[in-house]
């Protein structure tokens, strides 16, 4: 048998962050059906923003992947928060990655793929998902990255 989400999180030293509140005039996840869509998180810890600013000027490559990292940290936060337990995901169906990024700046999908391998690592096979990266002028409160996903779930 397999472990569960939270003994796989455990193994991989990772602690799942409290949900972030929302920084505006939405909610943090919306469910129709099966389906579960989170709002984009960005890279927020409750010590603040992992890093301010672009892709290719003010934060190094290692470190945008590290704040691809605490997003999909905080995206799972949020369905936790939503569906009360990890293990009650079926599969990640996409993730969207936003990138703030320098004019010129290309490697988007080297960020969205430390989001994309950390997701794998937590939820194995149910893990695997469609995928964009996108670059963008520039992202809320100045954060480097923010993901989106839509997740299938088990019924309530």
């Amino acid at each position: 048998m397999s472990p569960s989400v939270v003994e796989r999180l455990a193994e991989l030293g990772i602690e799942l962050p409290d949900a972030p509140s929302a920084v505006g005039a939405y909610v943090p996840t919306v469910r129709a059906g099966a389906l579960l869509f989170t709002s984009g998180q960005i890279a927020t810890t409750g010590q603040g923003l992992l890093a301010t600013g672009v892709v290719g000027v003010d934060v190094e490559l290692e470190t945008a992947r590290a704040c691809a990292r605490q997003c999909l940290l905080n995206v799972l936060a949020q369905v936790h928060a939503a569906i009360g337990a990890l293990d009650r995901i079926q599969r990640v169906i996409k993730l969207t990655v936003f990138v703030a990024s320098a004019p010129g700046f290309t490697n988007q999908s080297a960020i969205a793929d430390s989001a994309s391998d950390l997701l794998a690592s937590i939820l194995g096979e149910r893990g695997a998902h469609a995928r964009s990266s996108l670059g963008v002028a520039a992202l809320p409160l100045g954060s480097p990255v923010e993901i989106e996903a839509i997740f299938e779930v088990e019924a309530a």
